[in-house]
């Protein structure tokens, strides 16, 4: 299948092979005519599956009737409204819609916390058709009364189920209340969970289902590989992990912002570039951060789940969990930010044996145990190893191994 048969205008069609894709992901196929022929949508789509392009894409030729070049603010009312958890997504997502919408004059624009509200305030009265913006963000500009919602067409919310763990819920309700009843709604997540569902039940109406990935699988082509260690040997084993297999851009998780702060800061000093991404650091501080680690000046990111959320970082070879996520769902999220389109990747986990709950949690929702190898030279006390349960699904122990030398993951670095 290719795009010019999913009932794209041409222009958008063209666009798409200036950007290099030739053909349309799963979700693109299965979600694009759907949303064309004007159905709510609910959508189970990882990070990196294309998603973006697959709301981005139908929306700007639905709205392509709007269209026009008046000077008039009042010419140019929101039409279409996509929420999203993170600055990050935010401003990619905004990326998007200016980089296919090249053809259709409609205005777009993106909000979000940790910058200056005038430069926003200034754009939003000057009149824009589509607006991408955080929720927070979002209701700091309802309360100004810089931005009118009354006549949306089409609601898209993204990265739902990041949203519900961020603790937005109340903000959503408060934006479903500003937009009229009548509307399309396009909702995007990572899983189907319960709360996903409770929520799709009260904002889309007689929605069509789009599930193009199994149901909590981790990325084929990521090689996973756990390392048991003493804790307090975390620092000391990533670090020589990292020289050792001359790792550049490694893409690390801590559960915490002080972790993070703390294991960058630590790296740096060692002499391997790192910095820390999470909410506290400034969008200026993020964006410098997340511009150096793609062109590889900063070999090591240090990041919270919630900071990750939304970064789209093409070719990212190395993940490392230098803690394990308390859900193990995040672990899945976190891995698939390697190994994407074709490519191959890898993700490390370093493992000390308060975390054999979280370990076997993981190993549970994938139904298989991940290989595991101790590191010459970080051989700990106790450690965990995963042995099969009576029933199905891992548990942790504590002996045995895979054979030691080989890269992590499995692969030769030669």
């Amino acid at each position: 299948m290719t795009f010019d048969s999913l009932g794209l205008s041409a222009d958008l069609v063209r666009l798409v092979a200036e950007e290099g894709y030739e053909r349309p992901t799963p979700v693109q196929k299965a979600a694009i005519p759907l949303v064309l022929a004007g159905h709510d949508v609910l959508a189970a789509a990882q990070t990196g599956t294309g998603k973006t392009a697959a709301f981005v894409l139908p929306i700007l030729d639905r709205l392509r009737g709007h269209a026009n070049t008046s000077f008039s603010p009042a010419r140019h009312p929101v039409r279409a409204l996509i929420v999203v958890p993170t600055r990050e997504l935010a401003v990619q997502v905004h990326e998007s819609v200016v980089t296919y919408g090249r053809t259709v004059p409609l205005r777009p624009a993106v909000v979000y916390g940790g910058v200056p509200l005038d430069p926003q305030i200034q754009l939003l009265r000057s009149g824009i058709e589509i607006l991408v913006a955080t929720p927070g963000r979002l209701l700091d500009h309802v309360g100004q009364k810089t931005v009118n919602l009354s006549q949306v067409e089409i609601l898209v919310m993204d990265e739902a189920d990041r949203m519900l763990d961020m603790g937005f819920l109340p903000d959503i309700r408060r934006i479903i209340e500003l937009l009229p009843v009548k509307r399309q709604n396009l909702m995007f997540s990572a899983t189907f969970s319960e709360d996903i569902r409770r929520l799709s039940g009260t904002i889309l109406t007689d929605p069509k289902t789009v599930e193009v990935a199994p149901r909590n699988a981790a990325a084929e082509a990521v090689a996973q590989i756990v390392y048991p260690v003493d804790r307090d040997r975390k620092e000391e084993l990533l670090e020589h992990l990292v020289r050792k297999y001359e790792m550049r851009q490694v893409l690390v998780f801590t559960r915490t912002k002080l972790a993070a702060s703390r294991l960058a800061s630590w790296l740096d000093r060692r002499g391997v570039e790192a910095v820390a991404i999470h909410s506290d650091r400034s969008q200026p501080e993020r964006t410098r951060a997340l511009d150096g680690f793609k062109a590889g000046d900063i070999r090591v990111l240090v990041a919270t789940d919630v900071a990750a959320r939304g970064l789209d970082i093409e070719d990212l070879p190395h993940v490392v969990n230098y803690e394990l996520p308390w859900q193990p769902q995040d672990y899945i999220h976190r891995i698939g930010r390697t190994g994407r389109a074709g490519a191959t990747g890898e993700a490390i986990s370093l493992v000390s044996i308060d975390e054999a709950d979280l370990l076997r949690g993981v190993q549970k929702l994938l139904k298989r145990a991940i290989p595991w190898t101790v590191e010459d030279g970080f051989v700990p006390d106790r450690h965990a190893e995963p042995r099969p349960l009576r029933g199905g699904g891992f548990e942790s122990g504590a002996s045995g191994g895979r054979s030691r030398g080989s890269s992590p993951g499995g692969r030769s670095r030669r």
